[in-house]
């Protein structure tokens, strides 16, 4: 059974890397929706990726009873979607000025969660608000993020009240989250192409411990940085050579690694953390405090989930 999920696993990794694989934007009419759809078309343009936009009109149905939908509220329902699409194809087109990036649009009637996640597995990246506001799906964007970045097939940008567009964002540097572990690898790999690409440095921080050096008053934290440090640099290690347009600054401290992010996230433009590693920043985007981070980074974040 593990065999036959790994094989699954490695299938879908390598149909996100085929080069028509797309990124794909969830929009649902509220204003943090279009900032991700800005953000993904900006993105789009940068690695040369056809943009798909994708709204659903879906309805969700309780237990007992369902309500019929007239074929006149099905076509209200898919006028709105339609509506909502063509704002953000223009905001799109806004953000990536030219004729460069390729935009498709799509509505459904399916409901959003499982269509983003069974579409995850053919994207080359899924973008989501962090919340939602909008008029058919209101409050939808905050459990699709959540969802999202647990079981999407390729990694997931979630963009929170701004996309980061301006020029003074764009000369900020990108900041990964590394735990030491293998588990982070796709992480880092994934923020040295991000940096190459936009010409920025890298912050590679390191989270020593998971709990901060308030709560250690015995921790010699002189004698542990070499060895933190250590760890920091092996997790580096061949990435410098690979891409040696990237100058990286390396961060190590005693404290946990989600507050440390949160704060060294104010001097960059984009996070990027993975999903799976050891302790705190496992619990980056599973258990109590992945509610906390993806809704306080005010700047985009891509989680990467390891296979």
């Amino acid at each position: 059974m593990t065999s036959k999920r790994q094989h699954i696993a490695d299938e879908n990794a390598s149909l996100a890397e085929q080069p028509d694989a797309p990124i794909l934007a969830a929009v649902d009419g509220s204003a943090n929706s279009y900032q991700a759809v800005a953000w993904a078309a900006a993105e789009g343009a940068l690695h040369h990726r056809r943009l798909h936009i994708l709204t659903s009109v879906g309805i969700q149905m309780g237990y007992g009873p369902g309500v019929l939908l007239t074929e006149t509220d099905t076509e209200w329902l898919r006028s709105e979607g339609e509506r909502i699409l063509t704002e953000a194809t223009r905001l799109a087109r806004t953000a990536a000025p030219g004729d460069d990036l390729a935009i498709t649009t799509e509505v459904t009637f399916d409901l959003i969660i499982p269509t983003l996640i069974e579409r995850s597995a053919h994207a080359h990246l899924l973008v989501v608000g962090s919340r939602g506001r909008g008029a058919l799906q209101r409050g939808l964007l905050g459990s699709v993020s959540i969802a999202a970045t647990h079981h999407a097939h390729c990694p997931v940008a979630v963009i929170h009240g701004i996309a980061a567009l301006d020029p003074v964002s764009a000369t900020q540097p990108v900041l990964v989250g590394v735990d030491g572990t293998e588990n982070s690898a796709p992480a880092i790999e994934l923020a040295f192409e991000q940096a190459s690409h936009r010409k920025v440095d890298l912050i590679a921080l390191h989270a020593w411990s998971d709990t901060s050096a308030v709560d250690l008053p015995m921790v010699n934290w002189e004698t542990a940085r070499g060895s933190a440090e250590a760890v920091l640099a092996e997790s580096l290690a061949g990435w410098a050579e690979r891409y040696p347009d990237v100058k990286v600054h390396r961060i190590v401290v005693v404290d946990r690694p989600v507050r440390a992010l949160l704060d060294e996230s104010a001097n960059a433009q984009l996070v990027v953390v993975g999903c799976r590693g050891r302790g705190g920043f496992t619990s980056m985007v599973v258990g109590s405090t992945s509610n906390g981070l993806l809704h306080s980074v005010e700047v985009p974040m891509i989680v990467v989930r390891s296979n």
